[in-house]
Parts: structure tokens; C-alpha cells; sequence
């Protein structure tokens, strides 16, 4: 990828020159003289100054969404590359977490399977405790895990952006409303997972931002799958907080609906994990083939 148009991206998702040249390793000069000339060489203004802050023109915008295009082709083409001049044989074990090996890993590894014949691939299930535990124990090669926890003897590397929302049957009343407050939240009657599961420590993470604890909400009961809340919800009244990922096809069959909640989100990702200091070039192979995918 043209660097300068590296420098461009970099500015464009940080709105900062500052901070845009720390991630580059070079000086805000430096980046100020590559958007200049970009500009120049385009006959267009990327961004507009307001002092110290930027802001994208329509032309910046345009420049952007092409820039991440163009962007994924190189990170494309370098893997294509470096596949060919890596051992295809070998053996992976990977530990995920429920969401991940129901909704997501199983369109992935087909796809992997079909370009790599030769590499063996195992999967199992298992919360974020039971990930970390199996690559203390050598039992896997890699977790792919939710949480904000992390430990010093892993390396986290991001995987894969996910949405954690509340949601109840489409039959519910209570999914009519354009929206509902933390405090109509904490008398719904609601389900979690189980404890030691990464969805469960996020949703905590999040409510103490706002100051609320599990104790001040009206929890029915915990549950130790995805499937086994979905299907309790979709056979009553109450509500669960759980990943888009996990209810897409119920969305599509309007059997589930999404509950917007004022002033309330819950972002989070999936990282994948392993311990510090590994080198495994079929583990680096399949991280380099997932965080390439195309979802």
C-alpha cells in the first residue's frame, strides 16, 4: 500500500496528526508534508482545520472508504504470498468461546479447510476461564476468547468487533418501545450466562460505568450456553443481554427483537490468545487467514 496513502488513513481514522505519527513512527512534519502533497496531487482538499481539531471533507470520506479497500487487497495479497512459502502441514488446536464456535468459527474454518487440505484442525468449546486454563495446561494452541480481563503470561492480538445487546421475543410488548432507561432496565426480568464466561464479565465491565451492579438488577437466572437462553427467551417474557453475532437468524425471522437502551451500548472484541514469547508458523498462518476473512 502507497504510503502516503497509509499517512492519509492513519489521519483520517485518528483525526489527529499527533497521534497519527506516534502510530507511524514518524514526526507530525513528516505527515503534515505527506497530506499536503496528497492534496496537491489530487487538486482537493482532504480536511477541513478548525485549530487544533480536523474534520474529513466529502472528498477525505470518498478517499477513506477507497484507502480501507485498497488496504484489505495488499493485506490480501500478502498473505496469498506468504502462504506459499509456508509449510501447509500440521496440527491446530483452538480453545473459543461459545458465540465463537457456534456463529462464527464454522463458516471460517470450512473456507480454511478448503485452501489448507493438509493442516488438521480441532475445536473446542469452552468459556474464557476454560480457554485460558487449557493454554496454561498446553491443551490447545490458541483461544480465541471475549472479556476486558488480561493476563501478563498471554498475548492478546484483536480478532473480530462485536456488539453485545438486550433483546426479548418480537411478541414482548417491551420490544415495541423506541427505547428504554437504565432504570426500566434494572426491573426487567433478565438472564445471563453462567459465571467465568466472557460475556458475562463485558456486561458487567459496561454497568459499572454507570454505576450499576448485577445485585441491582432482577436476574431470573443464569444459563451456561447461548442456545439454551435463546430458546428460554423465545418461550417467555423475559430478556437477555447477548451477542448480535448469536441472534442474527432469528433477526431475519423476526423471532427476536433488539431493545435499544438510552445512553447504553456494549462494545467489545475478540482477541485471540496465546502465550508470550510463542512462535508457530501454522498458528500465525491461521491468524493471518482469519483476520483477512471476509464476514
Amino acid at each position: 500500500m502507497n504510503f502516503r496513502l497509509k499517512v492519509f488513513k492513519k489521519v483520517a481514522e485518528k483525526l489527529n496528526f499527533t497521534k497519527a505519527a506516534k502510530e507511524l513512527f514518524i514526526t507530525q512534519p513528516a505527515v503534515t508534508k505527506h497530506i499536503n502533497a496528497l492534496e496537491q496531487e489530487l487538486n482537493i482538499k482532504l480536511f477541513i482545520r478548525k485549530g487544533n481539531k480536523i474534520e474529513l471533507t466529502e472528498a477525505g470520506n470518498i478517499l477513506l472508504k477507497y484507502a480501507k479497500h485498497i488496504e484489505k487487497i495488499y493485506n490480501q495479497l500478502d498473505f496469498e504470498l506468504a502462504a506459499l512459502n509456508q509449510e501447509q502441514k500440521g496440527t491446530i488446536k483452538i480453545g473459543a468461546s461459545t458465540t465463537m464456535t457456534q456463529y462464527v468459527l464454522p463458516k471460517l474454518m470450512a473456507s480454511f479447510k478448503s485452501k489448507f487440505k493438509d493442516l488438521s484442525v480441532s475445536v473446542i468449546n469452552g468459556n474464557t476461564e476454560q480457554i485460558e486454563k487449557a493454554l496454561n495446561n498446553n491443551e490447545i494452541d490458541l483461544g480465541i476468547i471475549e472479556g476486558q480481563s488480561k493476563r501478563s503470561e498471554f498475548h492478546y492480538l484483536e480478532f473480530l468487533k462485536d456488539e453485545i445487546v438486550l433483546i426479548g421475543r418480537s411478541s414482548n410488548p417491551v420490544t415495541k418501545k423506541i427505547e428504554i432507561s437504565l432504570p426500566e432496565l434494572q426491573k426487567l426480568p433478565i438472564i445471563l450466562r453462567e459465571e467465568g464466561s466472557g460475556t458475562l464479565e463485558v456486561i458487567s465491565y459496561y454497568l459499572k460505568q454507570k454505576k450499576i451492579n448485577f445485585s441491582d438488577l432482577n436476574i431470573e437466572m443464569q444459563f451456561g450456553s447461548t442456545e439454551g437462553i435463546k430458546n428460554y427467551i423465545l418461550n417467555s417474557d423475559r430478556f437477555a443481554f447477548l451477542s448480535i453475532q448469536s441472534i442474527i437468524n432469528e433477526l431475519k425471522r423476526n423471532e427476536l427483537s433488539i431493545i435499544d437502551i438510552s445512553d447504553f451500548e456494549i462494545k467489545r472484541n475478540f482477541n485471540f490468545i496465546f502465550p508470550e514469547g510463542q512462535q508457530n508458523k501454522i498458528i500465525d498462518l491461521f491468524i493471518r487467514f482469519a483476520t483477512h476473512y471476509n464476514f
